[in-house]
């Protein structure tokens, strides 16, 4: 899996440089940085889609606007996507692992595993009649402490793509289950911040990425509304 640890703190620090200043990243922009990851769409792409973005901009000759976020970006990393994929065509396409991957050790995938299990049984989650979060939450713990545990024992390297699949389908269920147990006014509250963090863009992207956003955006809000873990390997630190 390609720049596996580094594909969003890499895409961050090159967008931060080329606007020439630190800048935190949204909720939207992390919203479009899973979006490209989910996608398949490699760093190198990203990266050089943000700097044709830029360049473009720079060529303006009168700059009423900032390039304030990732969004901005879209389309420009969607056309580099394209433009990789074409020339690739005819060739393997295939870079050596020590180009595209950074090694890591089982012992930091364990810990992640069981911080997020002890998150899980620690948070305070949202009850409703029918609904039991709380039961989810400990078996998702007790399936992540199993997960630890089978790496531990294994001396060979995992395979990471196989791990993050599983973990995906944990955070979907915990996500549907936080859906269906939070207030709905709680939840149209959120909806309401994503579309007015997302109306700046709606013009720079194409309907679906919104509606995936807006997805992403709520899914985040109730993860810190109720303390809880990303369970995605590309959130480890």
């Amino acid at each position: 899996m390609e720049n596996y640890f580094n594909y969003f703190t890499q895409i961050e620090e090159h967008f931060q440089r080329r606007r020439g200043g630190p800048l935190l990243v949204s909720t939207v922009d992390w919203g479009l940085i899973e979006i490209w990851k989910d996608a398949g769409i490699p760093l190198e792409a990203v990266l050089r889609g943000i700097d044709e973005a830029f360049d473009k901009y720079e060529r303006r000759p009168s700059k009423t606007q900032k390039i304030n976020g990732l969004a901005w970006c879209a389309q420009a990393v969607l056309t580099a996507a394209e433009d990789m994929k074409e020339a690739a065509v005819g060739s393997s396409g295939e870079k050596k692992q020590s180009e595209t991957a950074r090694g890591f050790d089982i012992s930091e995938i364990v810990a992640f595993l069981r911080r997020n299990a002890q998150n899980l049984l620690a948070a305070k989650l949202p009850e409703a009649r029918g609904i039991s979060t709380r039961a989810l939450a400990e078996e998702t713990a007790e399936t992540l402490h199993e997960i630890a545990g089978n790496l531990g024992s294994q001396k060979a390297q995992p395979r990471l793509e196989d791990l993050e699949r599983r973990l995906a389908v944990l955070e979907e269920r915990l996500f549907a289950i936080l859906l269906a147990a939070t207030p709905d006014e709680q939840i149209v509250q959120m909806r309401g911040e994503a579309d007015r963090e997302l109306s700046p863009y709606r013009r720079k992207m194409p309907a679906s990425q919104i509606e995936q956003l807006q997805k992403q955006y709520v899914h985040k809000r109730l993860l810190e509304l109720y303390g809880l873990p990303r369970l995605s390997l590309f959130y480890m630190s």
